[in-house]
Protein backbone atom coordinates (compact mmCIF):
# COMPACT_ATOMS: atom_id res chain seq x y z
CA UNK A 1 0.00 0.00 0.00
CA UNK A 2 1.17 3.34 -1.25
CA UNK A 3 1.85 6.30 1.33
CA UNK A 4 -0.67 8.73 0.11
CA UNK A 5 1.04 11.64 2.63
CA UNK A 6 3.28 14.02 1.36
CA UNK A 7 5.74 14.00 4.42
CA UNK A 8 7.35 10.65 5.45
CA UNK A 9 6.89 9.62 9.61
CA UNK A 10 8.29 12.30 12.12
CA UNK A 11 10.78 9.90 13.08
CA UNK A 12 11.99 9.12 10.05
CA UNK A 13 11.90 13.13 9.13
CA UNK A 14 13.80 14.02 11.54
CA UNK A 15 16.43 11.42 11.12
CA UNK A 16 16.84 11.96 7.27
CA UNK A 17 17.24 16.08 8.61
CA UNK A 18 19.57 15.40 11.06
CA UNK A 19 22.34 13.49 8.53
CA UNK A 20 21.16 16.21 5.72
CA UNK A 21 22.18 18.81 8.51
CA UNK A 22 24.99 17.82 9.76
CA UNK A 23 26.69 16.65 6.79
CA UNK A 24 26.33 19.85 4.83
CA UNK A 25 27.76 21.55 8.18
CA UNK A 26 30.64 20.14 8.42
CA UNK A 27 31.67 20.45 4.83
CA UNK A 28 30.92 23.73 5.01
CA UNK A 29 33.32 23.83 8.14
CA UNK A 30 35.80 22.17 6.48
CA UNK A 31 36.06 24.52 3.38
CA UNK A 32 35.63 27.39 5.27
CA UNK A 33 38.43 26.42 7.57
CA UNK A 34 40.55 25.34 4.62
CA UNK A 35 39.43 27.97 1.89
CA UNK A 36 40.44 30.63 4.62
CA UNK A 37 43.63 29.66 5.59
CA UNK A 38 44.75 29.61 1.57
CA UNK A 39 42.94 33.18 1.43
CA UNK A 40 44.75 34.28 5.05
CA UNK A 41 48.46 32.90 3.56
CA UNK A 42 47.80 34.91 0.21
CA UNK A 43 47.04 38.29 1.77
CA UNK A 44 48.88 38.37 5.32
CA UNK A 45 52.14 39.37 3.73
CA UNK A 46 50.35 42.43 2.46
CA UNK A 47 48.33 43.42 5.56
CA UNK A 48 51.35 42.96 8.13
CA UNK A 49 53.49 45.15 5.49
CA UNK A 50 51.59 47.97 6.36
CA UNK A 51 53.24 49.91 9.48
CA UNK A 52 51.41 49.43 12.62
CA UNK A 53 49.29 46.41 11.22
CA UNK A 54 49.41 43.06 13.69
CA UNK A 55 48.07 40.42 14.80
CA UNK A 56 44.52 42.33 15.54
CA UNK A 57 44.31 43.30 12.17
CA UNK A 58 44.81 39.34 10.87
CA UNK A 59 42.37 38.57 12.77
CA UNK A 60 40.31 41.71 11.31
CA UNK A 61 40.44 39.95 8.05
CA UNK A 62 39.58 36.95 9.12
CA UNK A 63 36.09 38.02 10.82
CA UNK A 64 35.48 39.70 7.39
CA UNK A 65 36.37 37.16 5.00
CA UNK A 66 35.02 34.33 6.74
CA UNK A 67 30.90 35.43 6.07
CA UNK A 68 31.72 35.92 2.29
CA UNK A 69 32.69 32.14 2.46
CA UNK A 70 29.91 30.96 4.09
CA UNK A 71 27.64 33.13 1.88
CA UNK A 72 29.31 31.95 -1.13
CA UNK A 73 29.95 28.19 -0.03
CA UNK A 74 27.14 27.03 1.51
CA UNK A 75 25.09 26.32 -1.39
CA UNK A 76 27.81 23.86 -2.53
CA UNK A 77 28.27 22.54 1.14
CA UNK A 78 24.41 21.60 1.19
CA UNK A 79 25.38 19.61 -2.32
CA UNK A 80 27.77 17.93 -1.39
CA UNK A 81 25.99 16.86 2.26
CA UNK A 82 23.33 15.87 0.47
CA UNK A 83 25.28 13.53 -1.67
CA UNK A 84 27.54 12.45 1.37
CA UNK A 85 23.80 11.24 3.05
CA UNK A 86 22.35 9.81 0.38
CA UNK A 87 25.24 7.94 -0.33
CA UNK A 88 25.65 6.10 3.35
CA UNK A 89 21.30 5.88 3.38
CA UNK A 90 22.03 3.82 -0.23
CA UNK A 91 24.69 2.03 0.47
CA UNK A 92 23.29 0.70 3.60
CA UNK A 93 19.78 -0.09 2.03
CA UNK A 94 18.19 2.57 4.28
CA UNK A 95 16.37 3.54 1.15
CA UNK A 96 15.45 0.30 -0.25
CA UNK A 97 13.81 -0.18 3.12
CA UNK A 98 12.07 2.95 3.06
CA UNK A 99 10.81 1.98 -0.57
CA UNK A 100 9.69 -1.39 0.42
CA UNK A 101 7.62 0.83 3.51
CA UNK A 102 5.84 2.69 0.50
CA UNK A 103 7.90 6.12 1.11
CA UNK A 104 8.23 7.64 -2.65
CA UNK A 105 11.33 9.21 -3.61
CA UNK A 106 9.51 12.44 -3.40
CA UNK A 107 8.51 12.03 0.55
CA UNK A 108 12.26 10.70 1.18
CA UNK A 109 13.11 14.55 -0.06
CA UNK A 110 10.26 16.63 1.51
CA UNK A 111 12.29 16.90 4.93
CA UNK A 112 15.48 17.81 3.16
CA UNK A 113 13.45 20.62 1.08
CA UNK A 114 11.79 22.02 4.29
CA UNK A 115 15.02 22.41 5.72
CA UNK A 116 16.71 23.54 2.52
CA UNK A 117 13.90 26.11 2.93
CA UNK A 118 15.09 27.09 6.49
CA UNK A 119 18.18 27.11 5.34
CA UNK A 120 17.71 29.18 2.62
CA UNK A 121 16.40 31.98 4.50
CA UNK A 122 18.23 32.16 6.76
CA UNK A 123 21.31 32.13 3.97
CA UNK A 124 19.25 35.98 2.62
CA UNK A 125 18.91 37.39 6.14
CA UNK A 126 22.87 36.53 6.99
CA UNK A 127 24.06 38.08 3.40
CA UNK A 128 21.55 41.33 4.40
CA UNK A 129 22.65 41.60 7.56
CA UNK A 130 26.04 40.47 7.63
CA UNK A 131 27.90 40.11 4.71
CA UNK A 132 27.07 43.03 2.92
CA UNK A 133 28.46 45.28 5.33
CA UNK A 134 31.70 42.98 5.51
CA UNK A 135 32.11 42.70 1.82
CA UNK A 136 31.98 46.66 1.86
CA UNK A 137 34.53 47.18 5.12
CA UNK A 138 36.86 44.80 3.19
CA UNK A 139 36.95 45.85 0.29
CA UNK A 140 37.10 49.50 1.65
CA UNK A 141 40.34 47.88 3.51
CA UNK A 142 42.09 46.34 0.59
CA UNK A 143 41.07 48.86 -2.15
CA UNK A 144 43.13 51.10 0.46
CA UNK A 145 46.05 48.61 0.66
CA UNK A 146 44.85 47.46 4.30
CA UNK A 147 45.94 51.10 5.78
CA UNK A 148 43.28 52.12 8.22
CA UNK A 149 40.34 53.66 7.22
CA UNK A 150 37.30 54.91 8.62
CA UNK A 151 34.32 53.45 10.93
CA UNK A 152 31.85 52.18 7.93
CA UNK A 153 28.96 54.52 7.14
CA UNK A 154 28.28 53.36 4.14
CA UNK A 155 31.76 53.22 2.90
CA UNK A 156 32.59 53.03 -0.82
CA UNK A 157 35.96 52.66 -2.03
CA UNK A 158 38.16 53.25 -5.82
CA UNK A 159 34.84 55.44 -7.02
CA UNK A 160 35.38 56.90 -10.44
CA UNK A 161 33.49 59.35 -12.14
CA UNK A 162 33.60 61.14 -15.64
CA UNK A 163 33.00 65.18 -15.51
CA UNK A 164 32.97 66.60 -18.42
CA UNK A 165 36.70 66.36 -19.63
CA UNK A 166 37.55 65.57 -16.62
CA UNK A 167 38.02 62.34 -14.56
CA UNK A 168 37.43 62.26 -10.85
CA UNK A 169 39.05 59.21 -8.68
CA UNK A 170 37.62 59.23 -4.71
CA UNK A 171 39.66 56.49 -3.31
CA UNK A 172 37.13 56.32 0.23
CA UNK A 173 33.79 57.88 -0.26
CA UNK A 174 31.44 58.09 2.97
CA UNK A 175 29.22 59.21 5.98
CA UNK A 176 25.62 60.63 4.99
CA UNK A 177 23.56 63.94 4.60
CA UNK A 178 25.72 66.23 6.75
CA UNK A 179 28.75 64.28 7.16
CA UNK A 180 28.91 62.81 3.49
CA UNK A 181 32.53 63.42 2.56
CA UNK A 182 35.68 62.04 0.10
CA UNK A 183 38.83 60.88 1.25
CA UNK A 184 41.98 60.84 -0.76
CA UNK A 185 40.42 62.38 -3.80
CA UNK A 186 42.17 62.72 -7.38
CA UNK A 187 41.11 65.60 -10.09
CA UNK A 188 42.76 64.54 -13.31
CA UNK A 189 41.86 67.83 -15.00
CA UNK A 190 42.15 67.22 -18.80
CA UNK A 191 41.21 69.42 -22.19
CA UNK A 192 41.69 69.03 -25.47
CA UNK A 193 42.27 65.19 -24.77
CA UNK A 194 45.53 65.97 -23.12
CA UNK A 195 46.02 66.24 -19.42
CA UNK A 196 46.37 69.50 -17.96
CA UNK A 197 46.98 69.02 -13.90
CA UNK A 198 46.55 66.37 -11.41
CA UNK A 199 44.89 67.64 -8.30
CA UNK A 200 45.15 65.78 -5.34
CA UNK A 201 43.32 66.23 -1.94
CA UNK A 202 43.53 64.56 1.34
CA UNK A 203 39.57 65.29 2.07
CA UNK A 204 36.92 67.11 0.28
CA UNK A 205 33.61 68.33 1.60
CA UNK A 206 30.22 69.44 0.03
CA UNK A 207 29.93 73.54 -0.12
CA UNK A 208 26.92 74.40 -2.27
CA UNK A 209 26.87 73.82 -5.31
CA UNK A 210 31.05 72.59 -5.26
CA UNK A 211 33.36 70.98 -3.20
CA UNK A 212 35.87 72.72 -0.88
CA UNK A 213 39.42 70.34 -0.66
CA UNK A 214 41.45 70.57 2.07
CA UNK A 215 45.72 69.84 1.73
CA UNK A 216 45.71 69.83 -1.54
CA UNK A 217 48.52 69.01 -4.10
CA UNK A 218 48.39 70.77 -7.56
CA UNK A 219 50.75 69.24 -10.47
CA UNK A 220 51.05 71.34 -13.28
CA UNK A 221 51.54 68.82 -16.59
CA UNK A 222 52.89 71.85 -18.85
CA UNK A 223 55.83 73.20 -16.28
CA UNK A 224 56.01 70.16 -14.21
CA UNK A 225 55.92 71.86 -10.87
CA UNK A 226 53.98 71.31 -7.66
CA UNK A 227 51.86 73.84 -5.87
CA UNK A 228 50.65 72.82 -2.50
CA UNK A 229 47.46 74.66 -1.06
CA UNK A 230 45.55 73.99 2.70
CA UNK A 231 42.22 74.17 0.74
CA UNK A 232 40.68 74.99 -2.42
CA UNK A 233 37.15 75.22 -3.92
CA UNK A 234 36.49 72.83 -6.89
CA UNK A 235 34.36 70.55 -8.72
CA UNK A 236 31.55 72.69 -9.53
CA UNK A 237 28.49 71.22 -9.77
CA UNK A 238 29.29 68.22 -9.09
CA UNK A 239 26.63 66.55 -6.49
CA UNK A 240 27.10 64.08 -3.84
CA UNK A 241 25.03 61.52 -5.73
CA UNK A 242 26.80 61.28 -8.43
CA UNK A 243 29.08 59.80 -6.73
CA UNK A 244 27.33 56.96 -4.54
CA UNK A 245 25.46 56.12 -8.07
CA UNK A 246 29.08 55.79 -9.58
CA UNK A 247 29.59 52.68 -8.02
CA UNK A 248 26.51 50.38 -7.60
CA UNK A 249 28.13 46.87 -6.24
CA UNK A 250 24.80 44.74 -5.43
CA UNK A 251 27.92 42.55 -3.35
CA UNK A 252 28.08 46.05 -1.36
CA UNK A 253 24.33 46.41 -0.72
CA UNK A 254 21.29 45.19 1.21
CA UNK A 255 18.22 44.46 -0.67
CA UNK A 256 16.07 47.75 -0.18
CA UNK A 257 19.06 50.62 -0.47
CA UNK A 258 19.90 48.35 -3.34
CA UNK A 259 16.30 48.90 -4.70
CA UNK A 260 16.84 52.47 -3.79
CA UNK A 261 19.63 53.01 -6.19
CA UNK A 262 18.24 51.39 -8.74
CA UNK A 263 15.39 54.15 -8.73
CA UNK A 264 17.71 56.36 -8.73
CA UNK A 265 19.84 55.35 -11.59
CA UNK A 266 16.55 55.16 -13.58
CA UNK A 267 15.92 58.84 -12.81
CA UNK A 268 19.42 59.55 -14.02
CA UNK A 269 19.02 57.94 -17.04
CA UNK A 270 22.22 55.29 -16.34
CA UNK A 271 21.98 51.43 -17.29
CA UNK A 272 20.45 49.87 -14.22
CA UNK A 273 20.73 46.09 -16.17
CA UNK A 274 23.94 45.05 -13.51
CA UNK A 275 22.31 46.12 -10.40
CA UNK A 276 18.42 44.78 -11.25
CA UNK A 277 20.21 41.27 -12.46
CA UNK A 278 22.04 41.60 -8.96
CA UNK A 279 18.91 42.52 -6.80
CA UNK A 280 16.75 39.43 -8.26
CA UNK A 281 20.07 37.54 -7.85
CA UNK A 282 19.85 38.21 -3.84
CA UNK A 283 16.54 36.16 -3.66
CA UNK A 284 17.49 33.33 -5.94
CA UNK A 285 20.52 32.56 -4.97
CA UNK A 286 19.81 31.90 -1.49
CA UNK A 287 17.23 29.59 -2.93
CA UNK A 288 19.82 27.73 -4.88
CA UNK A 289 19.43 25.64 -1.98
CA UNK A 290 17.08 24.23 -2.55
CA UNK A 291 17.73 22.55 -5.48
CA UNK A 292 20.74 20.80 -3.97
CA UNK A 293 18.79 17.93 -2.20
CA UNK A 294 16.90 17.65 -6.08
CA UNK A 295 19.73 17.57 -8.15
CA UNK A 296 21.96 15.11 -5.34
CA UNK A 297 19.07 12.63 -5.16
CA UNK A 298 20.36 10.33 -7.90
CA UNK A 299 23.00 9.41 -5.26
CA UNK A 300 19.78 8.00 -3.20
CA UNK A 301 18.52 5.65 -5.86
CA UNK A 302 19.72 2.23 -7.57
CA UNK A 303 20.73 -0.98 -5.75
CA UNK A 304 24.23 -0.24 -3.55
CA UNK A 305 25.40 -3.74 -4.86
CA UNK A 306 25.02 -2.58 -8.38
CA UNK A 307 28.43 -0.99 -8.38
CA UNK A 308 27.00 2.40 -9.47
CA UNK A 309 26.24 4.35 -5.97
CA UNK A 310 29.74 6.52 -6.86
CA UNK A 311 28.84 7.06 -10.55
CA UNK A 312 25.44 8.16 -9.16
CA UNK A 313 27.20 10.57 -6.46
CA UNK A 314 29.34 12.05 -9.51
CA UNK A 315 26.60 12.66 -11.82
CA UNK A 316 24.70 14.37 -8.42
CA UNK A 317 27.56 16.46 -7.69
CA UNK A 318 28.23 17.50 -11.81
CA UNK A 319 24.66 18.45 -11.88
CA UNK A 320 25.68 20.55 -8.93
CA UNK A 321 28.31 22.42 -10.14
CA UNK A 322 26.97 22.87 -13.46
CA UNK A 323 24.08 24.64 -11.79
CA UNK A 324 26.40 26.98 -10.58
CA UNK A 325 28.12 27.22 -13.80
CA UNK A 326 25.48 28.32 -15.62
CA UNK A 327 24.44 30.29 -13.03
CA UNK A 328 27.36 32.73 -12.95
CA UNK A 329 26.89 32.88 -17.02
CA UNK A 330 24.14 34.02 -16.84
CA UNK A 331 24.87 36.67 -14.54
CA UNK A 332 27.87 37.80 -16.33
CA UNK A 333 25.17 37.56 -19.35
CA UNK A 334 22.59 39.77 -17.24
CA UNK A 335 25.16 42.27 -16.56
CA UNK A 336 26.74 43.57 -19.53
CA UNK A 337 22.82 43.31 -20.91
CA UNK A 338 22.75 39.97 -22.83
CA UNK A 339 20.12 38.44 -20.99
CA UNK A 340 17.17 40.68 -19.62
CA UNK A 341 17.85 41.05 -15.56
CA UNK A 342 15.01 38.40 -14.54
CA UNK A 343 15.88 35.79 -17.09
CA UNK A 344 19.41 36.52 -15.68
CA UNK A 345 18.96 35.82 -12.07
CA UNK A 346 16.03 32.98 -12.15
CA UNK A 347 16.15 30.86 -16.04
CA UNK A 348 19.19 28.99 -14.13
CA UNK A 349 17.30 28.15 -11.31
CA UNK A 350 13.84 27.10 -13.27
CA UNK A 351 15.98 25.47 -15.54
CA UNK A 352 18.04 22.93 -12.62
CA UNK A 353 14.75 22.88 -10.84
CA UNK A 354 13.32 20.99 -13.95
CA UNK A 355 16.23 19.28 -14.64
CA UNK A 356 15.95 18.24 -11.13
CA UNK A 357 12.77 17.08 -11.14
CA UNK A 358 12.99 15.16 -14.35
CA UNK A 359 16.01 12.95 -13.06
CA UNK A 360 13.77 12.12 -9.66
CA UNK A 361 10.81 11.00 -11.39
CA UNK A 362 13.45 8.59 -13.88
CA UNK A 363 14.81 7.63 -11.07
CA UNK A 364 11.12 6.94 -8.68
CA UNK A 365 10.08 4.49 -12.14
Amino acid sequence: MINLDFFPSRRLAIYTVKLFVTRSLAVLIALVLVLMTLDLLGESGKILAVHGNGEAELWKYVSLRVPLLISRFLPFSVLLGTLIAFTGLNQHSEVVAMKAAGISAHQMLAPLIVASLVIAGVLFVFNERVVVNANRQVTAWSDNDYKPVPPDTGNLSNVWLLSGNDLIQARHVGGRRRTFHVEDLTIYDREGGELQQIIKADRADPQGNAWKLSKVSIYNSSMSMVRNLPELVALEGVQPEQLTLAKVDPDQLDFWTLKSRIAQLERAGRPTDEAKAGLWHKVSGPLSTLLMPLLAATAAFGLARSGQVLLRACIGMALGFAYFVADNFSIAMGNVGAYPPFLAAWAPFMLFLLVGEAVLIRSEE
